[in-house]
């Protein structure tokens, strides 16, 4: 495994990292998500990712039932969760959002489901227009402050946003975000790759990456329509399908078909090729893997290889594959 600090900042994540989004508590049971940690864990992850509103709690219960399980070692590891979208299935409006109330809140029912005394990391999950950010930044630098979160950041916000959250912490003294978990890959690049350009050096910004594969389109599982045993044909998973396809379906099929073939001429797997492809960006303290099954997430860490046996002619074709 290979580590990358988190921004300018002294935490060491590897770079890849195993999150809970949309299997843990749906199609990831206790003993898959166990078998699944272990696997992580013993090839040098240590960095595991979840958030309130994934599986309405179920998942961070999930991953603290199994952390406590498998008796890793604390300060061995970094757990993760995120605040916005509440936990019950029907939020009411003191139990969704960033508002000082919410953002305590939340943090004390992480910390029970995931069966630990802080948080390694904690993010905004979304911008929230209703709760003023100067608000938000307070509530985060009072959990920092208390021992019951170590680095905070955002998720999916704008450049604006999080320059305004860094002049806020600097003007009145309080603790900065450290990190943006924002979507990349090679079919969704332009926020990581040029609306946060200048955030990096201004302000040490980390990235932990998540849908390194777009959520399956670039394994080429969709090449040839949505079958119902995946991930995008599962009941309740329209917002899902309707995120990856969008409207413009036929066009991004066929860009992960041409990278389809691509992997196959140049004899890797595509997974772990559209894995290696975010690992070249310096950019991006860590990428987030999620897998429903062990082989899976094996296959994923392959990426690890991939950039000392591909050349740079090879990683051409890659992006041109995608263009």
């Amino acid at each position: 495994m290979q580590y990358r600090r988190l921004g300018s900042s002294g935490l060491q994540l590897s770079v890849l990292s195993f999150g809970a989004w949309v299997t843990f508590g749906n199609q990831v049971g206790r003993g898959a998500a166990r078998e699944m940690v272990a696997a992580a864990w013993d090839h040098g992850i240590n960095f595991f990712d979840n958030a309130e509103a994934y599986a309405n709690g179920e998942a961070e219960r999930v991953m603290g039932d199994v952390l406590a399980d498998l008796r890793l070692p604390r300060d061995g590891y970094c757990v993760s969760s995120k605040v916005f979208f509440g936990a019950a299935k029907e939020p009411g409006p003191t139990q969704k959002g960033l508002s000082r109330k919410h953002v305590v809140d939340a943090c004390h029912a992480a910390l029970k489901r995931l069966r630990v005394d802080y948080l390694d990391l904690y993010y905004c999950h979304r911008p929230d227009p209703d709760t003023p950010i100067e608000e938000t930044v307070r509530a985060m630098d009072g959990l920092v402050r208390q021992g019951k979160v170590l680095y905070w950041g955002t998720s999916e916000w704008s450049a604006q946003q999080i320059r305004e959250a860094h002049k806020i912490a600097r003007l009145r003294h309080l603790e900065p975000p450290t990190m943006e978990q924002p979507q990349y890959n090679l079919m969704h690049r332009e926020r990581v790759e040029l609306e946060y350009a200048p955030l990096y050096a201004e302000f040490g910004m980390g990235t932990t990456t998540w849908s390194p594969l777009a959520s399956g389109l670039l394994t080429g599982k969709y090449n040839h329509g949505v079958p119902p045993e995946t991930r995008l044909g599962q009941e309740g998973y329209g917002w899902l399908q309707r995120m990856v396809l969008g409207e413009a379906k036929e066009r991004r099929v066929e860009r992960a078909r041409r990278f389809t073939l691509l992997a196959r001429d140049l004899g890797v797997a595509p997974a772990p090729l559209a894995i290696a492809w975010c690992l070249r960006n310096p950019h991006v303290s860590t990428v987030l893997l999620g897998a429903s099954r062990t082989e899976q997430l094996l296959q994923n860490m392959e990426a690890l290889t991939l950039g000392e046996r591909l050349d740079e002619n090879a990683w051409k074709r890659v992006e041109a594959a995608t263009a």
